[in-house]
């Protein structure tokens, strides 16, 4: 019998789709290693003076002096004599601004005494709305600009694990992810599954397949009364480790599910990711309606509001020169007013491309895009980035 009929003849049972996962996992791990050889792990590229500059807010003149008269430490140097500085280095320029600069807290954006920890969850009810890609961009923005950062991976499909160069189903099967932090069982504290990244100031905790459980599981505690419910969990997992973190964002499931709930619950604001298409548009009026009900029912369980400092829209995958987006895109403005954020995420094929190697646009090499893609991209997501930023610091009491 010719094999290529095997599956017909016989039936392709789940031994074989099982087969097809350790395969492909195998495979998948092999492409990881050798992307990211020698050290088999992810490293973040070194930055550019004029990189270094706007992330510090200062001239690249002022940087360029600083190093001269011996205030800035000497850092990589090309056979141009260009400067490359690596992220920690970075941090350390900020540590010395803020000791000589004029502004010394402009240096240091993150938290003060009395501010809250700010925990954004980044939701939408479907698929394919960049999610995850806003979510590692702004960890990675706000990392650089020198917020103390902690991503969760709230996805089972573990997107956002992936991105940070782990294989879930390889490295976390028997746990270490999110799942332990949250479970009602033999419960583990959460700086137990923090994993440290190859990116400075950024730490992450990881997902997993075993993470969908949390969904049956939540429902049968919720039959048995069981304490603290679903809508506390998180909240209460975090203040462990609440003091060592500015910012924690939450990559959240494609679904109103006991996940999301359980993450809009536990946080101080909230990023909704849209596509400005009418279907997009209507299956996240769907959601909002839907969540809203939803957290009604949350409220009556726990005895509390639940309630944020700032909800925003943001639109992503947005090209300007398609004009049903740009009308569908005015129409949501119209409609919402000022939670639309006004920088949009850009549709880029330099932010895609850097996805085929789970990589974000501040961690390839921009010499291998064209220069203009390139500083699309980036003024794009830097945009975002900043213009959230100020929500979060209006949020603390300033500006």
């Amino acid at each position: 019998m010719d094999d290529r009929n095997v599956g017909y003849a016989q039936g392709i049972g789940s031994s074989d789709i099982g087969t097809f996962a350790d395969n492909l996992a195998e495979s998948l791990d092999r492409q990881m290693k050798i992307a990211f050889e020698p050290e088999e792990r992810k490293a973040l590229r070194r930055f550019s003076s004029t990189e270094v500059a706007g992330l510090l807010r200062v001239s690249t003149s002022n940087l360029r002096n600083r190093h001269k008269d011996g205030s800035f430490p000497e850092v990589h140097t090309d056979n141009r004599g260009h400067r490359f500085y690596t992220a920690q280095e970075v941090d350390e320029l900020r540590n010395i601004l803020e000791r000589t600069g004029k502004n010394a807290e402009s240096y240091r954006p993150g938290r003060r005494v009395g501010d809250r920890l700010q925990v954004l969850s980044v939701v939408n009810f479907k698929g394919g709305s960049s999610k995850t890609t806003a979510t590692i961009h702004l960890a990675q923005r706000y990392a650089l600009r020198g917020y103390r950062v902690l991503v969760l991976d709230l996805d089972p499909q573990a997107s956002l694990t992936t991105f940070f160069g782990f294989r879930p189903e390889l490295e976390f099967a028997e746990g270490g992810t999110i799942y332990d932090a949250l479970r009602y069982e033999d419960q583990v504290p959460l700086s137990d599954v923090i994993q440290k990244t190859y990116f400075h100031k950024l730490d992450m905790v990881p997902a997993g397949l075993m993470l969908s459980e949390y969904e049956t599981e939540t429902a049968n505690a919720l039959a048995r009364r069981m304490q603290p419910i679903f809508a506390e969990r998180l909240a209460l997992t975090l203040e462990e480790v609440e003091a060592d973190y500015d910012i924690v964002l939450i990559d959240c499931p494609p679904q109103l599910g006991f996940l999301t709930l359980t993450a809009l619950a536990a946080s101080t604001g909230l990023l909704v990711t849209v596509v400005p298409g009418m279907l997009d548009i209507a299956s996240m009026s769907q959601f909002l309606k839907l969540a809203s009900e939803t957290v009604k029912a949350v409220e009556e369980a726990i005895g509390r509001r639940v309630t944020w400092d700032f909800v925003k829209f943001l639109i992503t995958r947005y090209e300007p020169s398609d004009g049903p987006q740009t009308q569908m895109a005015g129409y949501l403005r119209s409609i919402l007013a000022g939670q639309v954020m006004t920088e949009p995420m850009l549709k880029s094929t330099a932010i895609s491309d850097a996805g085929m190697t789970q990589q974000t646009v501040y961690e390839v090499d921009p010499g291998q895009f064209i220069r203009k893609t390139i500083d699309r991209a980036l003024t794009s997501v830097n945009g975002v980035a900043d213009e959230l930023e100020q929500t979060i610091q209006m949020a603390w009491g300033r500006r």
